[in-house]
């Protein structure tokens, strides 16, 4: 990185009202961003995420769920009308 060369005391000040500037904004972007993080992170949304990530699971392979219980189902209800 190439060094500024500056030609007055005007000049250094007001690039070290920009960096000033830069900082408190970042600053305030760093707060922003953890206050959203503490937000989702609160138990309700925590069980909400888990349980629709489940729930979209099962949906989508609900059929591949019944097409290998039904065998066993079947098997039971002839083992306990034979008495076994």
């Amino acid at each position: 990185m190439e060094k500024k060369k500056y030609t007055s005391y005007a000049e250094i000040d007001r690039d070290l009202e920009i960096l000033k500037l830069e900082k408190e904004i970042n600053y305030q972007k760093l707060i922003l961003s953890f206050q959203r993080t503490k937000e989702s992170i609160t138990p309700q949304k925590i069980v909400n995420g888990f349980v629709s990530s489940y729930t979209s699971y099962i949906k989508n392979s609900f059929p591949q769920i019944l097409q290998s219980i039904i065998p066993f189902i079947i098997n039971w209800f002839i083992n306990k009308k034979r008495g076994n």
